[in-house]
């Protein structure tokens, strides 16, 4: 359950932007999440690492349930990729500030990444409901 709240949460930081512009009163929401956006960004970082490792050990789930695994591996990305953004500047402090090759390599990533953030953003959201629907229906 903790999984899909967190993802839930990530996804709501990213997409922030888009969200309070369809409703200008989620703002107060989404300023209560602001404080710990680079420590989600950071679980969800290492969430979808294991995640998609995990996807790509368990290969074999493909042929045998092929919905799950699909959404095992959408939702692994969409962790990885917004939890990416999201804790950018944590990873540049603690990990990448000692190596300037590496930040430079992340800077390069993150601007790539940038444009896509709410539209990853509103998938974590969608990956985060699904994970629970999924966990309490199916």
């Amino acid at each position: 359950m903790l999984a899909g709240l967190i993802t839930i949460a990530g996804g709501l930081l990213a997409a922030s932007n888009l969200i309070i512009a369809r409703k200008p009163n989620a703002k107060d929401l989404i300023d209560k999440l602001t404080p710990y956006q680079g420590w989600i960004g950071i679980v969800m970082l290492f969430w979808g690492i294991w995640g998609t490792f995990d996807c790509m050990r368990f290969l074999s789930v493909l042929s045998v349930r092929p919905l799950f695994w699909t959404f095992w591996l959408a939702s692994s990305l969409a962790d990885l990729s917004v939890g990416f953004l999201l804790g950018f500047g944590l990873v540049t402090k603690y990990a990448l500030g000692k190596n300037p090759q590496a930040e430079k390599r992340g800077q390069i990533l993150r601007a790539k990444l940038a444009p896509w953030q709410g539209t990853l953003g509103l998938i974590a959201i969608a990956m985060g409901v699904l994970y629970l629907v999924w966990l309490y229906v199916l």
